[in-house]
C-alpha cells in the first residue's frame, strides 16, 4: 500500500487551514481578501480546470459540448438554490439579509471540491509517482486559497467565526479523506470531465453573483481591484510552476 498520497493530503490540511485562519483573523479588511479571492476564483477556473476539461476532453473522445453542459448545469443549479432560498426567506420572514445557509452550502461544496482534490492526488500516484508529485504540489499550493474562500463565503453571509471554523475543519480534512478513498475505487476519466464541468460553473457562479460584488460593494477601491488581478496571476504562476 502506499501511504505517500495520503502524507501529502495531510499537508494539504494545514494548507488549507492556514488560509481559512488568515481570513478569520482579517475580517476587518474582508473587502480585500474578497477582492483577492475572486481573482484566484477566475486564477482556478482559467488556469486550472479549464485546462484539465480540455485535457480530458482530448484523451476520452468526449464531444467538447458535454462538459459545457456539466458546466451550465453546475452554475444554473447553485442560481437556482440560492434564489429559491431567498424567496423562500422573504415569504416567511419579509428579510433582504445574506442568508447564512448560502455560506453554508458554498462551504459544503467547497469542501466537496476538496475531497475530490484528495481524490486526484490518489489516482494521480495510481498512474505514476512523478504524475502524483506533481497533482499534490498544485494541490497543496492552491488548497490555501481553498480554505480562504471557504471561510470568506461563510462571513461574507453572515455567518459567526465559529460556525465558519467549523466548516474550515471541513473543508480541510476533506482531502485526506478523498485520498483515503482512492484505495477503494477509482473514478473514470468520463465522470471526472462531468464533475470538472459542474464545479466550473459552481465558481463562475459564486465569483460573479457574490464575491465580487460584496468586495466592491462597501469599498469600491483601487487597491481591492489590484488585489483582484494578483490572484489572478498568482494561480497563474502556480500552476505554470507546477505543469
Amino acid at each position: 500500500m502506499n501511504i505517500l498520497p495520503l502524507f501529502l493530503s495531510l499537508t494539504t490540511f494545514f494548507s488549507t487551514l492556514l488560509g481559512g485562519l488568515f481570513a478569520l483573523k482579517n475580517q476587518d479588511r474582508l473587502h480585500r481578501i474578497l477582492g483577492f479571492t475572486a481573482g484566484i476564483l477566475l486564477g482556478v477556473v482559467a488556469f486550472d480546470l479549464l485546462p484539465e476539461i480540455m485535457n480530458l476532453v482530448h484523451s476520452t473522445g468526449v464531444k467538447p459540448i458535454v462538459p459545457m453542459i456539466s458546466l451550465t448545469v453546475g452554475f444554473l443549479f447553485f442560481h437556482s438554490l440560492e434564489k429559491l432560498t431567498q424567496i423562500h426567506h422573504h415569504q416567511h420572514e419579509g428579510g433582504n439579509e445574506r442568508q447564512p445557509r448560502i455560506g453554508v452550502i458554498s462551504a459544503l461544496a467547497l469542501s466537496a471540491h476538496s475531497f475530490f482534490d484528495g481524490v486526484g492526488i490518489g489516482l494521480a500516484f495510481q498512474v505514476n509517482t512523478t504524475v502524483g508529485l506533481a497533482v499534490a504540489a498544485a494541490v497543496i499550493a492552491h488548497d490555501f486559497a481553498d480554505g480562504l474562500n471557504t471561510v470568506t463565503l461563510m462571513l461574507v453571509n453572515k455567518n459567526s467565526g465559529k460556525r465558519s471554523f467549523g466548516l474550515l475543519l471541513v473543508d480541510a480534512i476533506a482531502p485526506v479523506l478523498g485520498a483515503a478513498s482512492t484505495l477503494f475505487f477509482q473514478l473514470s476519466d468520463k465522470s471526472l470531465l462531468l464533475y470538472l464541468g459542474f464545479f466550473v460553473g459552481f465558481l463562475l457562479y459564486i465569483g460573479a453573483s457574490d464575491i465580487l460584488p460584496e468586495a466592491h460593494a462597501d469599498h469600491p477601491s483601487k487597491l481591492t481591484l489590484l488585489l483582484t488581478i494578483l490572484g489572478t496571476i498568482f494561480i497563474y504562476v502556480v500552476t505554470r510552476v507546477n505543469l
